[in-house]
């Protein structure tokens, strides 16, 4: 068993190299990624290094789940593609050592690695993705780094409008500067205008120190005493006016405490213990909110404004009640008067807009709760899936890099891609229909699993048998079968005939030929077939069979001819096709079948028309070169009777 062990060492040298610089590409393709979408929250907000350099450390670590199971599929792939494509795969089979063998070590370090992954899951990735959040609304808060454009309105600054014409950038002079002071509303707005200013920051970078020179000032004085069409006004002219402005430029870190509490910081026993607490607060709101409805009634006498019942009168009550069971509501309401219907109505419409609103108002928190309930299932879901998905990529890399035999980042980049492409559009649908609550949140989450399960198994399966899977050829005779291809037929003039040709059987079997060609064209006829037609019936095979038979033996007795003529004349005979598309339907059983599944017939029978129409068209060439053959033969039979030949 040595040798075995050296085997697993190799395979293990060939693919961890691999598997680190594969995943740490894919780690930095996603992190770029990442910035790519975050970059607005982070420029122009004047951050620290340390801050962004940590930012980019916890999300780096966030997109470890999305990075592994791309790197682990692209290494598989490579590691098995370089084994074929140097020969390495086929000397160790040709040892006797099966590709499940090979497989082996690999197998065995992705199942540590995929429990890795759940414990990295479960306690490393809530901690950085709490960090990582945090960060990043912590600077969405962050006010934008001061930097006031020319001919452009700033609104970067709460409660401001600042528009200057023109900055002198050596001494920091502002000219042409108008500032709308919104801070105390709209309706309360101040206008400012100056001739020039300067704009600076205090030391604390808690305020805006702004320096006005040579302008005036206009403000409402409306409050709300005052009258819509007399609003006082203050205007101000100034040489000097200073104005304290808040803006909080520094960095200002959250608290984790609020991300922790969200789903994304929690570990799979809170998950568990937040669902079940969750769930338990649910089946409590909604069985008081059924209690409600049942108990509720439409027609409650309590309800009524107009009744007033004391506590004296409860025989009264009764009998009341008793008597409005077995009253007629429909003869009541007609036999009022129109004020006192219109009055009912009013009173049915506005109690029933009440009851709307409460239970539309009910509902809304009934679902904002059930969709908190699966996030935090998705949440737990998501620990097992990723451990899970690492499997199934090696099962699919590994297989396609056996079959393909092709290294290096060429063909298995394009199809490592492809794959994880695939796997990313089913896992997020999976997950927003668990979201939205469409699907179970289990069947969401283990959808991509499941799809990718059987395509694993599946390819595994073939690298095992050593299947053309992928081979070019298998398709394209595949569809050759299909639909076919005409083909020439080569015929040449021999040098040494063993048999000789005899003119006169040749021009009996051209005219065979003729005879069988005409009575196919009179059976099938020279017209399309109808869909119908074509579904349960088609042309049969055995018809086609018999032409191409006596075709191939007229051809095989006349190429012993010394007529050049005559052997480059049997080269326009067409060799005949029997097509699986000329009847797809082996029974008119399975006709009907076919022609009930309209889209598919349909296509089978646009392609087999098509086809159909080139046979007759081939059949109808056979019977102008016999014609033409024949008399090629009858001139070549009177030269040999001229030379005193004996026919």
């Amino acid at each position: 068993m040595f040798y075995i062990k050296r085997l697993y060492r190799f395979i293990l040298k060939s693919f961890l190299p691999l598997f680190l610089m594969t995943f740490f590409i894919c780690l930095f393709i996603v992190l770029m990624q990442f910035l790519w979408r975050y970059v607005d929250e982070m420029v122009g907000k004047g951050l620290e290094m340390s801050v962004l350099a940590e930012l980019f450390f916890y999300a780096a670590v966030t997109m470890v789940p999305m990075a592994l199971p791309l790197a682990i599929l692209l290494a598989s792939l490579m590691t098995f593609g370089n084994l074929g494509e140097r020969l390495e795969l086929l000397a160790i089979k040709a040892a006797g050592i099966s590709l499940l063998q090979i497989m082996r070590p690999l197998v065995i370090f992705l199942i540590f690695v995929a429990i890795g992954a759940f414990f990295f899951q479960n306690y490393v990735l809530p901690k950085s993705q709490v960090k990582m959040w945090t960060l990043l609304y912590s600077m969405r808060q962050k006010s934008p780094e001061l930097d006031i454009p020319e001919g452009v309105f700033y609104d970067q600054i709460s409660g401001y409008n600042l528009y200057v014409k023109q900055k002198n950038h050596k001494t920091g002079m502002l000219y042409d500067v108008m500032i709308y002071d919104m801070s105390s509303g709209f309706d309360n707005a101040m206008i400012i205008l100056a001739d020039s200013g300067k704009l600076k920051m205090t030391d604390d970078k808690q305020h805006l120190f702004l320096t006005l020179y040579n302008g005036e000032s206009f403000e409402n004085l409306r409050d709300q005493r005052t009258s819509v069409t007399n609003i006082p006004y203050r205007r101000e002219t100034f040489s000097l006016k200073e104005i304290l402005i808040a803006f909080d430029a520094n960095f200002n870190r959250m608290d984790d405490g609020i991300m922790q509490n969200q789903y994304i910081g929690k570990d799979l026993t809170a998950l568990q213990s937040s669902i079940d607490s969750m769930t338990y607060r649910v089946d409590s709101i909604g069985g008081n909110y059924a209690r409600s409805l049942q108990t509720s009634g439409y027609f409650s006498l309590y309800e009524s404004p107009g009744i007033r019942v004391s506590a004296n009168d409860s025989v009264r009550e009764k009998q009341a009640i008793a008597e409005a069971s077995t009253l007629n509501l429909d003869s009541v309401f007609e036999g009022g008067s129109l004020q006192r219907k219109q009055l009912y109505l009013d009173r049915a419409v506005a109690r029933a807009e009440r009851y709307m609103g409460d239970y539309e108002f009910r509902s809304y928190t009934m679902k904002e709760e059930n969709k908190v309930i699966r996030r935090h299932q998705i949440e737990m879901y998501k620990k097992f899936t990723l451990s899970f998905a690492c499997i199934i990529f090696f099962f699919i890399g590994a297989p396609l890099g056996a079959i393909i035999r092709k290294g290096g980042l060429g063909m298995p980049v394009v199809v490592s891609v492809f794959m994880f492409i695939f796997y990313y559009i089913i896992d997020n649908t999976g997950y927003k229909l668990a979201r939205d609550g469409r699907w179970e949140v289990w069947e969401g989450m283990w959808l991509s699993s499941a799809v990718l399960l059987p395509l694993g198994i599946f390819l595994t399966y073939k690298a095992v048998k050593d299947s053309a899977v992928f081979n070019p050829d298998a398709y394209i005779n595949f569809f050759r079968k299909l639909i076919g291809r005409q083909e020439l037929r080569k015929v040449v003039l021999k040098e040494v005939v063993m048999e000789d040709m005899f003119p006169r059987v040749a021009i009996g079997k051209a005219q065979q030929l003729s005879e069988a060609c005409r009575r196919y064209l009179d059976k099938v006829g020279r017209k399309r077939q109808s869909y119908w037609q074509y579904c349960l019936h088609g042309y049969a095979k055995s018809d086609i069979t018999e032409l191409g038979a006596q075709v191939d033996d007229l051809v095989n007795y006349t190429s012993n001819s010394r007529s050049q003529l005559v052997v480059s004349k049997l080269m326009d005979y067409p060799v005949l096709r029997n097509l699986w598309i000329y009847r797809p339907a082996p029974s008119e059983k399975w006709g009907y079948v076919l022609a009930v599944l309209f889209p598919v017939g349909l296509l089978l029978y646009w392609v087999g028309s098509h086809q159909q129409r080139l046979l007759r068209n081939e059949v109808e060439t056979m019977i102008r070169t016999d014609e033409e053959l024949q008399t090629l033969l009858e001139k070549e039979e009177s030269e040999r009777v001229d030379a005193g030949e004996t026919l």
